[in-house]
């Protein structure tokens, strides 16, 4: 586990899984919302999970099993690989509390077991704002063009680089092709009492051009089926998401 990854580790596993509570309610809170209509639960994501019964879904750093868990229901074999005990303990128990089932497996994606799972899953899914995570773009997305089935496609959704240059009064901030390592506030710090927030480890991050983005899908072996741009979650006329539909 390289340094950038130990240090998301560190962070990732403090306090997370009060924040799902708070945020998300209890795990049985949340399953109960969830088997309303899990297929909605996939959001603006739900067309690319019809007919998914007894496929084998990989869910990339995915966090607190809100996705993993609709996905299991509607019939798939989902395999979530995040960095985070704390995930792992809320994803469980959010899937026990859905009569469900899920495998969590904790660790660094860049150091995924290639021996088995290599050609392993149908379907790949990232969502919520995870490449920052990662330092080597190009490597992350050789991983998983190995993992992937031949035939298999990969859901990509992640915050829009644009939006990092957008201020909270739209104001521009120049540092779109910012290629550094940076020291971040934890995305759910915010959710906690100001003087809470002062023992909250950072996270380490690099940001990436969506150029950038793009190539490494293509050269990685990839093809680019689609690409949509979301508005902002208010529906702001910016560009906030984007998703990526790409078929190996």
């Amino acid at each position: 586990m390289n340094e950038q990854s130990i240090t998301n580790k560190n962070a990732w596993e403090y306090r997370a899984f009060e924040f799902w509570n708070k945020r998300d309610g209890s795990p049985m809170e949340k399953a109960k919302k969830i088997l309303e209509n899990p297929q909605a639960s996939l959001k603006k994501h739900q067309q690319y999970f019809t007919e998914i019964k007894g496929m084998k879904i990989a869910n990339l750093c995915g966090s607190n099993g809100r996705k993993a868990v609709p996905l299991s229901l509607l019939g798939a074999d989902v395999t979530i690989f995040d960095i985070s005990e704390e995930n792992k303990r809320y994803a469980l128990e959010l899937a026990d509390c859905a009569n469900t089932s899920i495998e969590y497996i904790v660790g660094d994606i860049y150091d995924i077991n290639l021996t088995k799972y290599t050609g392993y899953f149908d379907i790949l899914y990232l969502e919520g704002g995870i490449l920052h995570y990662f330092n080597d773009i190009d490597k992350l997305m050789a991983i998983l063009f190995l993992i992937l089935k031949s035939d298999g496609r990969m859901v990509l959704s992640d915050f829009h680089p644009l939006r990092r240059c957008i201020g909270s009064n739209c104001e521009f901030i120049p540092k779109y092709f910012d290629k550094e390592l940076h020291r971040g506030d934890l995305a759910y710090k915010n959710y906690f009492e100001e003087q809470e927030q002062i023992d909250f480890p950072d996270v380490s991050i690099r940001f990436y051009t969506l150029s950038e983005i793009i190539n490494s899908v293509i050269t990685s072996g990839f093809t680019l089926s689609e690409f949509v741009e979301h508005r902002g979650w208010n529906n702001e006329n910016i560009p906030w998401e984007f998703t990526i539909l790409a078929l190996k």
